[in-house]
């Protein structure tokens, strides 16, 4: 097969082919043998050595994931998987003793989390709900006028249930809860939310928006310019998803024991209170953030390659604020994450390793139709131990020490 792939790869090079095109001119071929005549020209193109990526593309079936995940495949990479827990959730949804995967390269990320689930299951463990639950779409038309804005508006606003049908004809799984149009001169912004079950369901939304935006178009003047018109608002923070939701909107809090604050987290509820209003609160605000949080994308991020969720919406699921209050010597801690963007079927989730490691966080023990809740319950839980660990390690001075010992190479 070397001799083949050499032979085709230098076939494309001379011909000039774009690589995406390979599979039509190699008959008989599969996905994954072109993966690697297509490894094969980058590399002697770049001049550039692709092993490591050839082989564990090797171990993937492209022809099941092409076009459904992936496209112009080359192979693959790899990431450690680490996990934090057990993590002790008491939920609306999530209940019991469950580990969180967390895919990074960022030395004493999983160490820190770990320490706030061992810090929190020793105090009772973490509770959890579930705010609400929408996913958006909003589309953007364009009239001729202000009075045709405010038509567009009323027209909506009467025809809701023509508009809920018209949604509900595109999807089995996904009910359209409002529409809500904003209005900036000649420009309607219609903001859609739909429940999406177990789907993180931006693709179904879409599917339903494009349907209403037919519907609308077909009974008013408007004219749609944009089937996103970034009121959504995906993959971009965004006020408007702090305060309204996005995805899951989910809390988790947990009172530490005042022995466990000093014993295991070294602190006084005193300390790691100053910490979060001197840096979450007035620091974030300072800086002009739309959050109020220390690293809330660390573990965001972490868990969402580990277990197959849209990593590009790591930049609104990350979005939150960390309250904490001292109680008596306890310290009150808690995370609010209004737009965490979860499923668990579609996307990344069909893939095997992806689906194990969800496994680890107990959702398939949950019944169906309530596993992307208790999916996004427990990844808000270890947002909650990943924070508490790190204001605790800025309350007592040992955050450059930790990174030090497990985050430099050594």
């Amino acid at each position: 097969m070397v001799d083949e792939t050499d032979s085709y790869a230098k076939k494309a090079i001379q011909s000039d082919l774009p690589l995406h095109k390979l599979v039509k001119l190699i008959d008989g071929l599969d996905e994954n043998s072109v993966s690697k005549i297509r490894a094969r020209i980058l590399e002697m193109r770049m001049n550039v050595d692709l092993s490591s990526v050839k082989e564990l593309g090797s171990k993937m079936n492209f022809a099941k994931i092409v076009g459904k995940n992936i496209e112009n495949p080359v192979g693959g990479v790899s990431l450690p998987v680490g996990v934090a827990g057990p993590i002790l959730i008491h939920g609306s949804v999530a209940d019991g003793s469950v580990y969180l995967p967390l895919a990074t390269t960022e030395g004493a990320l999983v160490a820190s989390t770990n320490r706030g689930a061992s810090a929190t299951t020793a105090s009772g463990g973490i509770t959890t709900s579930i705010i609400k639950d929408e996913m958006t779409r909003a589309p953007v038309f364009k009239v001729s006028s202000v009075g045709k804005a405010l038509a567009l508006r009323r027209w909506v606003a009467e025809n809701l249930s023509l508009i809920k049908e018209a949604a509900a004809a595109t999807t089995k799984h996904g009910q359209l809860q409002s529409a809500d149009c904003y209005i900036v001169g000649t420009n309607v912004f219609v903001r859609l939310s739909f429940t999406t079950g177990e789907a993180m369901g931006m693709n179904m939304v879409t599917i339903a928006s494009e349907r209403v935006a037919q519907l609308i178009e077909e009974n008013t003047d408007a004219k749609l310019v944009a089937l996103s018109g970034n009121m959504c608002s995906d993959k971009k923070a965004a006020y408007i998803n702090s305060i309204l939701g996005r995805g899951k909107s989910v809390s988790a809090e947990a009172l530490i024991d005042s022995k466990v604050l000093k014993e295991v987290l070294k602190v006084s509820s005193s300390d790691v209170v100053e910490v979060n209003i001197r840096k979450n609160m007035l620091g974030s605000s300072f800086a002009g953030s739309l959050s109020q949080n220390a690293h809330y994308a660390n573990i965001i991020a972490a868990s969402f390659i580990a277990m197959g969720q849209d990593a590009a919406q790591v930049v609104e699921s990350s979005q939150g604020y960390t309250f904490v209050e001292d109680r008596n010597g306890k310290l009150y801690f808690s995370v609010t994450l209004p737009s965490l963007e979860v499923g668990v079927v579609g996307g990344g989730t069909s893939l095997a390793p992806q689906r194990e490691l969800m496994g680890l966080t107990g959702v398939y023990r949950c019944q169906e139709g309530k596993r992307a809740k208790w999916l996004a319950e427990v990844i808000a839980a270890g947002v909650l131990c990943g924070e508490l660990s790190l204001l605790c390690a800025l309350a007592s001075n040992q955050l450059a020490s930790s990174h030090k010992k497990l985050g430099r190479a050594q």
